[in-house]
């Protein structure tokens, strides 16, 4: 059974803007979970849905971008379900960079 993992990441670069990083950094969001091969991608309006082989298991999800937040959605197989917790926080930190730029010091 998959667990989702659900981050919600607020940006102020409007619907179209947040949409380009999304579609052009999706590869470096998925990365996180420790994938490899290759990554399937479509956008359904503006949700974009995905999914790629970690492992060996199928992770998938969706990510829909609205006007002041990006909700992402991760489907972890059971395999990944122990490492949620981690995974969550590396996929908020990585959207975050994707969606405001690096922090800085």
């Amino acid at each position: 059974m998959s667990k989702p993992v659900v981050v919600t990441i607020p940006h102020e670069l409007g619907r179209a803007e947040a949409r380009r990083r999304i579609d052009e950094g999706a590869g470096n969001l998925t990365s996180q979970i420790g994938a490899v091969g290759e990554l399937k991608k479509a956008w359904q309006g503006d949700v974009l849905h995905f999914s790629l082989q970690a492992i060996g298991q199928t992770v998938s999800g969706t990510i829909a971008v609205m006007d002041r937040e990006v909700r992402l959605e991760v489907r972890l197989p059971g395999i990944f379900a122990m490492i949620a917790n981690k995974v969550k926080g590396r996929l908020r930190e990585q959207g975050q960079i994707l969606l405001e730029g690096p922090k800085r010091k």
